[in-house]
């Protein structure tokens, strides 16, 4: 008998992958989306044979009847307090309504749980959601994926294919920061999302790299030796990300304020994964790092 999944933000990048790698699995696979989403996301997704529920997400009543016979609700969702803490509480108290043993929250992220409060605003909704989570009857499992390996691409300080340059904070040069690809991140998803055995929180990572080992990937992927660079201490980055807050209030209201950023980039370099699940599940195939540099960096 196929095991039913309902994903939230089904719509989105993520969720998208996440409902194909079900699918790929023969799950039924249902999402729940607003009655205002858009009709070419709505027939994208049953062009791949998604069945997909327009609800109130208001009304928890509402979400409670597209739950019906499920057997886990997958967040993808992406947001500020109104999704990450009101919306996700509707979506758990809407699943233990309909007596849906399991959930999964959009907790793609670093894992957030040995950081300090305060430090970065996305991880404290999160934070606060968990708490309310924990606090229910509900089965749940958190999937930790560190950055999403597509933050490469885009001449963050990392890795500048602009600037040819590589950088870093502190004394950190060495260190491991963990990037999983959105394709990697989906398809442990679905096995998570199947598995009524799996743990509370997974740790992910199709790779860990250093800024050195970026380096040196690089220079295989392209030929060249690329910049490397500190920019200044942790402290006083932290420093100065509470003066860019501090400076742009409206960036409270905004998903990717650039504090945000760089609160991201400041937790990567505070913590990273110690405990990856990537061998939970034996069908899998992580993206390597030289591979995935190599598909976005010519020679």
């Amino acid at each position: 008998m196929k095991k039913i999944i309902l994903v939230a933000g089904a719509t989105g990048n993520l969720g998208k992958r996440i409902c194909s790698e079900l699918i790929t699995r023969n799950a039924e696979v249902r999402a729940i989306v607003r009655t205002t989403a858009d009709p070419e996301k709505i027939a994208a997704l049953e062009k791949i044979g998604v069945k997909v529920i327009e609800a109130d997400l208001a009304n928890i009543d509402d979400i409670a009847k597209a739950y019906k016979g499920a057997d886990c609700v997958v967040s993808a969702l992406a947001g500020l307090g109104d999704v990450i803490i009101d919306l996700q509480k509707r979506l758990v108290d809407a699943a233990i309504k309909a007596e849906v043993p399991r959930f999964i929250p959009s907790d793609f992220c670093t894992d957030y749980n040995d950081l300090v409060p305060g430090e970065n605003r996305n991880f404290d909704l999160r934070r606060q959601f968990k708490s309310y989570l924990d606090s229910t009857s509900i089965k749940a499992s958190s999937i930790f994926n560190g950055a999403f390996a597509d933050i490469l691409k885009y001449n963050t300080p990392i890795l500048n294919l602009k600037d040819k340059s590589i950088s870093y904070w502190g004394e950190k040069s060495d260190w491991k920061l963990d990037f999983t690809t959105l394709d990697n991140t989906a398809a442990f998803t679905a096995e998570v999302a199947l598995d009524d055995k799996a743990p509370r929180n997974l740790q992910i990572a199709s790779f860990q790299i250093s800024p050195k080992m970026i380096w040196e990937d690089v220079k295989k992927a392209t030929g060249e030796e690329f910049r490397m660079q500190q920019l200044s201490t942790l402290e006083d980055f932290a420093q100065f990300i509470k003066k860019q807050r501090t400076d742009n209030p409206a960036g409270e209201l905004e998903l990717y304020a650039k504090w945000q950023q760089a609160q991201y980039m400041y937790s990567m370099f505070s913590t990273h994964h110690t405990q990856l699940a990537n061998q939970l599940y034996d069908n899998l195939n992580w993206t390597p790092s030289l591979e995935y540099i190599k598909s976005f960096v010519a020679r």
